[in-house]
Parts: structure tokens; sequence; C-alpha cells
């Protein structure tokens, strides 16, 4: 992408509206615009960095054997009369009336609606287990909707889930969730702690939250430091081994990690005083066991070994996709903008052109552009007529993890400058060692 041809609305000064660094770096990049309160439209470099967090959730949940679905924003209220949970679901949930003055609504989350396509059509436990999930756009109609994507009304969502006989079965499920969200947080660059705590309007006694520690998050945390040595790495795992699973489990939740929600200060003082920490999370994942809650109230049985019908164990699933782009800006940022991690950068490397419409400048560009997209890299490459000054500041703000500076002056040396966002550094080598250092880099991501 040449950046004289790419719809990049930066602003220049920080908005007044936005009181926390994701807010203010988004609308200041260019990557969404507010439609109304808690409702954003998303432009191209925010939707092109939306749709990475997205390929990578369905990435892991097919390792995970998940099957993706789609279902409608628009439900049924007739559903979640039937659960129950209609008038038990509170303010937050946008009901609507058709033409036919039939009660609609717009899909908080869609337990009672996945429940209803499974008692269609699975009648017998040989068809279990199951687990699908989608990722669709919701709705909550916040009080007060507030820091831009990370609490908004309207959010892209990945919700999943899980069918199976018997408790012990959705309880591997759980763990089965837990180890595949381990890994989707761990390639965009985030440590996301798994967390004791409430279940909320969803319902179930086991459940855990995913939090990212930022100043900015909306709860309070409690933990064990020790949880924050851990790290999934590159473990090779069988998702239907229930043993390693389980061990996955127990290794990233035994530590005391809780929000303010579930606090037990005595377990807390039993960890020792200098690895007491508290700070502040934002929730970027939730997962849930709720047995057979949903199950009992829309009689989704499936006839048993035995022959006797026997109600589903279940337990639902929850990314925040759209969430996840504000937390991954809140942990990585510095005073001049975003910093992407290379796993869910917009694009993989910046050129910037010191002056354009220099023949052996725009050659040099032009080649390093067609190497990097032949390698099957996306650039950015800033053709624009501007000062040398206002395009780093550009390259700065939206975040690029690598930038690849060309001028007259390096040229005739033979050489490009290649810098790195987070650290600062500029290495100066010849162009072909530049597109090679990038493609190492990316094929080791």
């Amino acid at each position: 992408m040449r950046m004289s041809r790419y719809f990049l609305p930066v602003l220049k000064e920080d908005p007044a509206e936005a009181a926390i660094v994701s807010h203010r770096l988004m609308l200041r990049a260019g990557m969404i615009k507010q439609s109304s309160a808690g409702i954003y439209s998303w432009l191209p470099m925010g939707f092109k960095v939306l749709r990475k967090i997205e390929n990578i959730v369905h990435e892991e949940q097919a390792k995970a054997g998940h099957m993706p679905m789609l279902m409608p924003t628009i439900q049924s209220a007739d559903l979640w009369k039937e659960s129950g949970r209609y008038d038990d679901y509170g303010e937050e949930m946008l009901r609507i009336k058709d033409r036919h003055d039939r009660d609609m609504l717009f899909t908080p989350t869609a337990e009672e609606l996945i429940t209803d396509i499974f008692r269609a059509h699975v009648n017998s436990y040989k068809d279990l287990p199951l687990t699908m999930y989608q990722i669709q756009w919701k709705f909550r109609d916040e009080r007060r909707p507030r820091f831009g994507v990370m609490r908004g009304r309207e959010f892209l969502m990945k919700d999943g889930y899980n069918f199976d006989l018997t408790k012990e079965d959705a309880l591997h499920a759980y763990n089965r969730h837990l180890v595949s969200y381990l890994r989707t947080y761990e390639r965009m660059g985030l440590q996301a702690i798994p967390m004791r705590a409430d279940s909320g309007p969803i319902g179930g006694d086991d459940t855990h939250e995913f939090l990212v520690l930022a100043e900015t998050g909306e709860s309070e945390v409690f933990y064990d430091s020790a949880v924050t040595d851990l790290t999934f790495g590159d473990r090779e795992i069988d998702f239907d081994d229930v043993a390693q699973c389980q061990a996955i489990m127990e290794e990233f939740t035994t530590k005391y990690a809780r929000t303010d929600e579930t606090h037990d200060e005595a377990l807390f003082n039993e960890v020792p005083e200098e690895r007491r920490k508290t700070a502040r999370g934002i929730e970027v994942g939730q997962i849930f066991y709720f047995g057979t809650k949903y199950s009992d109230a829309m009689n989704a049985k499936v006839q048993g070994p035995d022959g006797k019908p026997v109600a589903v164990h279940m337990g639902s699933h929850g990314i925040g996709v759209s969430r996840l782009l504000g937390a991954i800006i809140e942990a990585n940022h510095d005073d001049k903008g975003i910093i992407w991690p290379e796993g869910v950068t917009p694009y993989h490397v910046g050129i910037v052109n010191l002056k354009q419409g220099d023949a052996e400048a725009d050659g040099a560009c032009e080649t390093l552009y067609k190497e990097f997209t032949a390698a099957g890299l996306e650039p950015l490459y800033d053709d624009r007529n501007e000062r040398a000054g206002g395009k780093f500041a550009t390259m700065d703000l939206i975040g690029l993890p690598w930038r690849i500076t060309v001028g007259p002056r390096g040229l005739k040396n033979g050489v490009v400058e290649l810098t790195s966002r987070k650290t600062g550094e500029s290495i100066e080598m010849t162009p072909a060692e530049a597109v090679a250092r990038v493609k190492d880099i990316y094929a080791g991501a």
C-alpha cells in the first residue's frame, strides 16, 4: 500500500474526548471514528488490525478442534424467555420490536440461540463432544460507554459454546479453551493472566477471566507476582489429551490471581508478602462452565449410552476481539504513538522515501516495495511529497515495528537505514540485507 493512495486521517492534536491512551491513539492514528456513543466506524488501518486479531483467533480455535459458524445479530426474544434470562438480563440488553410487534433483541451473547440449534439437530451422545464458535458483532447498552473500543456498546466478540455428555468432559472443554486462549494472547504479544472471576448474567460456578495488566484497566486485581513469570511458549499441545490440558490449567491457575469481585483476603495473605501485588487489569476474554443451566431450561437432551435422555453439559467462552485492539495499544505504546507487536501489525514494514522525485531514491523504494510484496510481506510505502519529519512522525504514530529509510545520501554509499520502532535503534545496511533481515524477523514471529 502507498500512503499517497491510502485513507489515513491522522490527527496532530490529542482529541479532547479521549481519556485513555488507546482511545487517544486510535483516533489520532485514523483507525476509528465515533458514529454515536460507544459505536465506531472502523477505518482502513483499524479494520486491518481487527482482521489480524480475528485471524489469530480463528487459527487457534481450529488447532483446538472448534468449528466456526455464524449466527444472526438479531434474535427472537422467545428463546430468552424460555431460558428465563429475558427479564433477568437487565437494561444492557437492547430490546426491540419488529413491524409485526414481535419482541426481538440485539445479541449481547448467544447461549440460547446455539442451544436451540443444538437441540434441533443433535439427538445422540455419539455426536458429542461438540464445540462451535462465531466471531460476530454484539451490543450491550452500557450506561456510560467510554474509553473508546475498551468499553463500547457495539463490539466484535468471539463466542464459543461446548456441548458434552458429562461434567468431566465439559471441564476438559473448559481446560482446552484456557490452553487455546493462552496461545492466542501470546501470539498477539500480550500476557493475559487467567483470574478467578464472577460469572455475572452468564451463570455457572466455574469461570476465569483473562486480564492484561494496565493502569487504565477497569478491574482491580490481586495476584501472586509469580504468575507473571509464566509463559506458554512453543509447546506442542494435543488438545485431546485430558491430562496435558489439565496440567496446563493447573500451572496457570494454581497461583493466586483474582479480580476484586472474587478476591479473598485470607487466601491472598497466604502468598509471600513480597509477591503480593495489586494492580488494574483489562478483561480480554472469559471462559465459563455452567453445567445444565440452559439444557435443562430449554430441553437440550441427547440419548445416553443407556438409552435414557440426558441433559448436556455446556460452557461458553468469549474473546473480546475489538477490545483486544485497545488492550494491545495500552500495553504497547510510548509518547510518540503505538508500538505494534509483529503478530498483529497492520503492515510489516514502513518504507520512507526522504526525497520523493529523486530518481535513485524512487527506484530503490520501488524495488524494496516489490521485493517485500513478492516475499508475502505487506509494506506501507510513504511516497508523499511531505517533509521527512512529518513522515517519521506519522510512522511513529501508527507504530509499524520496522521502518526502512531511503535517501540519496545513504544510497551513494549503497545503504538504507533499518529502524526498530520498539527500541529506536537504527542500523545501516544494503537494501538486500534490509529485506533479508525483515523477512527473517517475520519468519520467526
